[in-house]
């Protein structure tokens, strides 16, 4: 399959400040699959984006079986039945029964002809060649139909749809060996600036250590991609320059952050102006207001806030949805639990959504109650590593009193363990 090829204009917008939602519809609209398929073996694509429909081959189970050990015969039970046949999972012969017969059955066992019910061995007296069953079984107990599971020609699993692991365990039981797939987005991930330091390094005063692209490349590890680091690029703009100009040919996003605006020393954004086209956003959000979005011929370059709790919040509302189309996937709306306040803010800027960093604690009657991290500095770090998810408050809101509603959007939404 050939790359598909990017409108040029697909972040155009005549607004310099856009709305989430608004921001939202442009990369999950706009965007569409710029990756290519690959069929892969079946264990080799847990978590891929599938590229096309899965329709069952065959019956899941393939043949009436036992769900117990026990006895299989006709029901109504007769009373004491003789035991004409032993059959074990596995079994490949084929057996009939006659009216009035029973077989000694194991779990998985096929079931034999002319029976239809299973009695529990537990339930069961034997004396000999002989087994009396209860009675009042209904018939059909204990016994697993063709196709119960899922009947032939069933519609599984939709393309776009991303392979959990009970997916993986739905496919392997119709026996298929390969599965088509679509392959990871290529994604750079870089950092720029003369004061940045690589951890270990021996720190003076006025640097400060990457944070940011190892919290990046950590995120972006939640969805199916190909990462390549390109580390820490000096303010040297002909190498900037040089090197973006190389990775858009063989990568399918740029991600930095930091350095959007319009200095001397923003080198990165005067290249991508250079190379290709920008477009930078004022998103009505907080954290999170400054974002360029462009690209270079068909490579889409994300430029995110450089605060850190700024840029992880952006990936997950806004990077994680444009991976996941470009990547052949499905967007799905995150989770969101309503749940009362267990704190106040008097006053909230109207005509901006927020994203408070949060967690969830038992109020007085059991229930789940929402609490904020007292401090919304976007360069605290310690505000992200205790929430477990984030508080959205949307733009018509001016303030939140205790009790009152609020929408809780857990981190394992996206994708994140808590």
């Amino acid at each position: 399959m050939t790359r598909r090829k990017l409108l040029n204009d697909c972040f155009l917008t005549d607004k310099e400040r856009l709305s989430h939602v608004e921001c939202l519809e442009i990369l999950t609209c706009r965007l569409s699959a710029v990756t290519g398929t690959e069929e892969l073996p079946l264990v080799e694509t847990s978590g891929r984006w599938l590229a096309a429909d899965i329709i069952a081959p065959r019956n899941v189970p393939l043949h009436d079986n036992s769900a117990v050990d026990g006895y299989a015969f006709a029901a109504p039970a007769t009373g004491t039945m003789p035991i004409v046949v032993r059959i074990a999972a596995g079994d490949l012969s084929t057996h009939r029964l006659e009216p009035g017969e029973a077989a000694r059955i194991f779990t998985g066992a096929p079931m034999p002809q002319g029976a239809d019910t299973v009695a529990m061995q537990e339930d069961c007296t034997v004396d000999g060649d002989q087994v009396a069953v209860p009675l009042d079984l209904k018939r059909g107990a204990n016994a697993r139909r063709a196709g119960e599971d899922v009947a032939a020609n069933t519609p599984v699993l939709h393309t776009a749809s991303r392979l959990r692991p009970q997916d993986m365990a739905a496919l392997a039981s119709f026996g298929l060996p390969g599965i088509t797939v679509r392959k990871p987005v290529r994604i750079a991930i870089l950092s720029n600036g003369d004061e940045l330091l690589e951890p270990g390094a021996e720190i003076s005063q006025g640097q400060v250590y990457d944070s940011n692209r190892a919290m990046l490349q950590a995120l972006a590890e939640t969805l199916p991609c190909e990462i390549t680091d390109l580390g820490i690029l000096p303010d040297n703009a002909e190498l900037i320059e040089a090197t973006l100009a190389d990775v858009a040919k063989t990568h399918d996003v740029i991600l930095t952050s930091g350095g959007a605006s319009r200095g001397d020393e923003d080198h990165i954004i005067n290249a991508i102006d250079t190379l290709g086209t920008r477009h930078l956003w004022q998103i009505a959000v907080k954290p999170g207001r400054p974002m360029s979005f462009g690209q270079i011929g068909d490579c889409i370059f994300l430029g995110l806030p450089g605060n850190p709790v700024a840029a992880f919040v952006c990936f997950l509302l806004y990077v994680r949805p444009a991976l996941t189309v470009l990547g052949g996937g499905s967007y799905q709306e995150p989770i969101r639990y309503p749940v009362p306040a267990g704190f106040d803010v008097p006053t909230k800027k109207p005509g901006r959504r927020e994203f408070w960093r949060g967690w969830l604690e038992p109020g007085p009657d059991g229930r789940p109650v929402a609490h904020k991290f007292t401090r919304d500095g976007s360069g605290l770090i310690s505000g992200l590593r205790q929430a477990t998810g984030l508080i959205e408050i949307t733009e018509d809101v001016t303030s939140v009193a205790r009790g009152e509603l609020v929408s809780f959007l857990p981190f394992s939404g996206f994708g994140i363990d808590s």
